[in-house]
């Protein structure tokens, strides 16, 4: 039935319904040129993420009980590699999988012959913290895995954002598209990351544990001392001394003092050659300045042009921290997250996942303007970028986290220098 504008009413509803729905799921904040752009990233994110995802599942060969996908990589994918390190915590010799063929030789003896190759990347400190999952079988272990993710995720980051929808701009970012179906623990780190910024004055302690921890991904890390002395936090600094030594001292009892120096001598030497492989492999998937210039220049001029950059970021970081009184907290986590990957020429797209939360808050905080809102939607589109031009050997989307931290640096030097201004007058009328 028809009423006199010759439209359905049942139909009529059902559309107001949608535009209800939709609204309720958008997010909302009180600038409405940022919530424009966070909504333009939640639809055309969510399109993105979920289109992927359908055509990845779509791939799999679903044969028990490792399904392929069409690469024959395991559904799970790194989470492979981090179960190993779980699976063989307790074997007695877990150091000869730092040999590329005898690892190899491992996983075609448990997935079958003609697995693509694949190596361990992580220090031994891996073999501590994954233990608990290598109790488990491989999909019983990823699920936990993911779950634990998920929720430490939800924990640490929900405080940080006026409306929990914000979260979902976050959650359809291709960083955490590309940790989903890698198996990464992207999740679990940015939990960890964001519970150490929250933490570092009221619960110090805590902040140190679990920057010790953050070790068995040295690349997340590498500013923390240099933040840690700036600032001035000699509690933090010396509870994640501790607690890097403790699970350094942990690994060496599991996997013997030959795992170390199997890392130092078999792994690190082949993560430089897979970096610096001529057919850029890794390209599309590492968004650091090393990656993007390498292919115009050589591997070692990439080499320097990446160390200047990771001297830049120390830099802007300590200066950051050391004057940090009065500066905005969130400014000050983006801009360590920003500068973190502009240090190491080693940073997978998925380690994105902070700065990527860090962008979308100070977006949803009405935080930025409009050159900061574009610098914004970059951070959000790098790894999808990424792996674009990486594919085609040209260099862009390993500078936005750069040219990010830059404007930040800008945004709160400027800032600073309006606070100061009053007081400045003040004093001038006084003497005056």
């Amino acid at each position: 039935m028809q009423d006199e504008s010759g439209s359905d009413p049942g139909c009529s509803r059902a559309l107001a319904n949608i535009r209800r729905l939709l609204h309720d799921l958008l997010p909302v904040t009180k600038v409405a040129a940022d919530s424009k752009v966070l909504r333009a990233l939640l639809l055309f994110g969510g399109a993105l993420f979920g289109l992927t995802l359908v055509c990845y599942f779509a791939s799999v060969s679903w044969t028990w009980p490792f399904p392929r996908d069409k690469v024959t990589l395991v559904v799970g994918r790194d989470f492979l590699n981090l179960w190993m390190y779980g699976r063989t915590a307790f074997d007695g010799d877990p150091a000869r999988f730092y040999d590329l063929a005898t690892y190899n030789g491992e996983l075609a003896r448990l997935l079958g012959p003609l697995y693509p190759g694949q190596n361990w990347p992580n220090p031994p400190t891996a073999l501590v913290v994954m233990a608990p999952f290598g109790l488990l079988g491989y999909w019983p272990a990823l699920l936990v895995w993911f779950s634990v993710g998920a929720l430490a995720f939800t924990l640490a980051a929900r405080p940080q954002l006026a409306c929990g929808r914000i979260l979902a701009v976050v959650v359809v970012s291709p960083a955490a598209l590309l940790c989903l179906i890698s198996g990464q623990s992207s999740f679990l780190t940015t939990a960890a990351l964001l519970a150490i910024f929250a933490s570092l004055d009221r619960r110090p302690i805590i902040a140190g544990v679990l920057i010790g921890l953050l070790t068995v991904k040295p690349q997340l890390g590498l500013l923390f001392p240099i933040t840690l002395v700036a600032s001035a936090r000699w509690r933090v600094f010396g509870v994640a001394a501790i607690t890097a030594v403790a699970l350094a001292a942990a690994s060496i009892a599991l996997g013997g003092l030959e795992s170390w120096h199997d890392f130092l001598t078999k792994a690190l030497p082949l993560q430089r050659e897979v970096l610096g492989d001529a057919a850029g492999t890794a390209a599309p998937f590492q968004p650091t300045v090393f990656m993007n210039v390498r292919g115009l220049l050589s591997n070692r001029l990439g080499e320097t042009v990446q160390l200047a950059f990771a001297i830049a970021a120390a830099v802007a970081v300590a200066t950051a921290f050391r004057h940090r009184a009065g500066r905005d907290p969130q400014m000050l986590q983006a801009l360590f997250f920003a500068c973190s990957a502009s240090t190491s020429p080693y940073l997978g797209a998925y380690d994105l996942l902070p700065l990527t939360f860090a962008a979308v808050a100070l977006l949803a905080g009405g935080q930025l303007d409009a050159p900061g809102r574009r610098l914004a939607q970059l951070v959000f589109w790098t790894p999808a970028l990424q792996l674009v031009f990486g594919n085609l050997q040209i260099p862009g989307p390993g500078f936005i986290a750069p040219a990010f931290a830059a404007y930040l640096m800008v945004k709160m030097s400027a800032s600073g220098a309006a606070r100061t201004m009053p007081i400045r007058l003040e004093q001038k009328a006084g003497a005056g």
